[in-house]
This record gives structure tokens, sequence and C-alpha cells, in this order.
């Protein structure tokens, strides 16, 4: 996701998925497969090596799982505790979130 209408739009009938290191903010969109978009602020992960590797994590998770996902949109936002978390432990919490959110999804 690239627009700011793209942003918006999932905001205003969000679904979320969280938990103390990540949220999934998302909304059905009108496509054949899923789109990702990121939200994750200076004042939560101050260092841009750090956001970087959140964000490359989490492409590479979406990379993987593409043609498993609906036709969803996905933003990513992390807290700030999510720095100390080992690469293994953040792709296994989206795991968990991406699980929760097609659940509610689907209902």
């Amino acid at each position: 996701m690239l627009t700011p209408f793209d942003f918006s739009y999932v905001f205003q009938e969000p679904i979320r998925a969280g938990s103390p290191f990540l949220t999934l903010v998302t909304r059905k969109n009108n496509l054949a497969h899923p789109r990702l978009g990121f939200a994750i602020a200076k004042k939560q992960v101050k260092r841009a090596h750090e956001r970087n590797r959140i964000k490359r994590l989490a492409k590479e998770y979406f990379r993987h799982r593409q043609h498993q996902l609906p036709g969803i949109d996905f933003i990513l936002m992390a807290r700030q505790p999510v720095i100390e978390l080992s690469n293994q432990q953040l792709v296994s919490i989206l795991d968990g979130l991406c699980q929760r959110i097609i659940t509610k999804q689907m209902v």
C-alpha cells in the first residue's frame, strides 16, 4: 500500500489484532491479493536500522505467504519493546496475529 487513501481506507473500519510488540490493522480490499503497509513511528522504534529490520522481516513473511492470504489490506504497527525480540520471535508473533486476523475476517 502506498497512497494515503489506501491507509485511510483501512483505518476507517479496521479489524485489529495486537500483542505487546506488534499490532495488525486490517480491512478487506476489493482485490484478489493481500497488500501490506507500515506505520512504524520513530517515537516507538527510534533507530532506522531497527525499523528497517522489522519491515524486512514482515515483507519476507508476507512474500512467502501471499498466495495463502485472502484479499486483505494489512497495516503493521510496532511498539518500542519489539527491538528486544529476535527475528524468529518476531516472525512467530506476526504469524499468530495473521491467523487471528484471518479468522476474524472470515466471520
